[in-house]
């Protein structure tokens, strides 16, 4: 294997990187839906002809940590051959949540097989029983459209009858029609990017190039793990109670974690004795808390090292099958992807605080807090699904304060613009700031949450999957929690009622959504020094 120095790692890293993030930029500026095109919920990356991950766009942490399990687990089963994308959300298959849809491309140079290249991007609606497909569900089937690995190019051609077949399950076929053409044309830009490093350099030197940086990024994140002293650290949380469909109750569910620092530079993420899987829909795929303990574990990387298979190799993650981390297939899982990876990433990280303490935060507000608002538009004479997750504020760390209004940790999307929301909904945003109802938290606070107010202007229905309603994102090191967020209904008739942190409701016209997110834990006691 060819050694590679520091400055010819960095080199093809970015190069490789640049790759990944120039499909990103594809798929934005051709996708049809804001929650691609503006939200830029979607991720995109390369990998070896061997499945190994190369290189990944700087887009959303829970996909692309998600993304080399679905890579290895479809690599075997499938014909690569030129032409063919293959497309994908099926969680037996390593997918996170059903509006997730994965799009897999192989790479070849003269017929020789050098590569892939995927996109994932977050459909605003793929069927399931209520628009935005993030229902307060009990079974997987209840979700939305399952996809397990379907041609959707077959030499080169769009395969239509499966567009149809995709389009005509989403209550918004218009836009799965664009941003399905939208990851295609990003993968094709992908095939070309890399395809022309392959020309330039030759196959030799890339797969060179794939061998040296992957090594590289594992002696890196050895060498991080070798400086945290040895030894077991344990932590756990709490999923908060709530309702599903059918008024079936969850009464929570924990999430344990014992983390071991080996010697030799590699760590064990054991959640056994998390609960079992629960009846709604915030359970876990294998694929999400891999992807949660690898965050962390790339988190506490302070050099600018390329993110690839090199950083999982000393990382080795046990979720029982079953449980609340790793559900059987069948299970809800739409809001595993979105809220109780922000739970695990919680878990991990307080966990990882005794051992590195001047590496981690507090709490972030640990909530990606989904609105999902869905009906019929009479304006444009066609149905909507709009969804969002909303910022809140970050943990503060020993050297600063948290951020405020800012989305944390397993998601990295940006807002839809107010302009965007309305011209494109008929909903209408009456308040968006930054809430000024926190106090102080620590000798370094923890930042504030969100205040969003959305006005429907048509009958609609509207769900909310949020957490952090109840139990508050913890504060480190004698620091205080940060603040609980709330869900407000307000009547048309002035009526204000409090909703619990999950619901759906059926909207009138001049009814009001406010959502006020969580802020993030505090460090160090107040009017104090924070300590080693």
């Amino acid at each position: 294997m060819t050694v590679f120095n520091a400055a010819e790692v960095q080199v093809w890293g970015h190069m490789l990187a640049a790759v990944a993030e120039e499909m990103g930029a594809s798929l934005e500026r051709t996708a049809h839906s804001p929650n691609i095109k503006e939200r830029l919920d979607h991720s995109c990356a390369v990998f070896d002809h061997n499945g190994r991950l190369l290189a990944q766009a700087a887009h959303i942490p829970v996909h692309l940590g998600a993304m080399p399990l679905m890579m290895q687990t479809l690599l075997p089963l499938l014909d690569w051959i030129p032409g063919t994308m293959w497309l994908c959300n099926a969680p037996g298959f390593g997918g996170t949540h059903l509006p997730d849809l994965t799009l897999v491309a192989p790479v070849h140079v003269s017929f020789q097989h050098i590569g892939f290249v995927a996109s994932r991007a977050h459909h605003a609606d793929i069927g399931g029983l209520s628009p935005g497909s993030l229902p307060l569900s009990t079974s997987l089937f209840q979700e939305g459209l399952i996809i397990s690995p379907i041609r959707l190019t077959r030499d080169g051609c769009l395969q239509n009858d499966v567009l149809d077949l995709i389009c005509s399950n989403s209550r918004t076929p218009h836009e799965r029609k664009g941003d399905l053409l939208a990851q295609i044309a990003a993968n094709e830009t992908g095939i070309r990017r890399l395809t022309s490093l392959a020309d330039r350099y030759g196959v030799d030197a890339l797969e060179a190039a794939a061998d040296g940086t992957i090594a590289y990024s594992e002696r890196m994140v050895r060498q991080t793990i070798k400086e945290l002293p040895a030894g077991d650290y344990f932590s756990s949380d709490f999923l908060e109670p709530g309702v599903s469909s059918h008024s079936v109750r969850d009464y929570g569910a924990k999430i344990c974690v014992k983390v071991t620092v080996k010697p030799d530079g590699t760590i064990f993420f054991d959640l056994t004795g998390s609960s079992a899987q629960m009846h709604g829909s915030l359970n876990a795929t294998e694929a999400i808390t891999r992807s949660a303990c690898f965050y962390a574990v790339r988190c506490l990387v302070n050099d600018d090292i390329p993110t690839n298979e090199g950083c999982f190799g000393p990382v080795t993650v046990i979720a029982p099958p079953g449980s609340v981390v790793n559900a059987a297939n069948g299970a809800a899982v739409a809001g595993g992807n979105v809220e109780t990876s922000q739970r695990i990433v919680d878990t991990v990280l307080r966990a990882l605080a005794v051992a590195a303490p001047d590496r981690v935060p507090a709490d972030s507000q640990g909530t990606m807090n989904n609105v999902t608002i869905g009906g019929w538009d009479p304006i444009r004479n066609r149905s909507f699904a709009y969804y969002e997750t909303i910022g809140g504020g970050s943990g503060a760390t020993k050297s600063c304060n948290g951020f405020s209004g800012i989305q944390c940790h397993m998601t990295n999307t940006r807002n839809t613009p107010v302009e965007s929301l309305e011209s494109h909904y008929p909903l209408q945003v009456e308040e968006y700031a930054i809430r000024v109802d926190c106090a102080p938290n620590g000798f370094h606070n923890g930042g504030a949450g969100i205040v969003r107010r959305i006005k429907m202007l048509v009958p609609c229905e509207v769900s909310v999957l949020s957490e952090r309603r109840q139990i508050a994102p913890h504060g480190l090191n004698g620091g205080n929690d940060g603040q609980c967020g709330q869900n407000v209904w307000i009547c048309e008739n002035g009526n204000i009622e409090p909703m619990p942190a999950r619901f759906t409701r059926l909207a009138l016209p001049g009814d009001v959504l406010e959502i006020r997110t969580p802020g993030g834990g505090g460090y160090g006691e107040l009017n104090s020094t924070p300590t080693e």
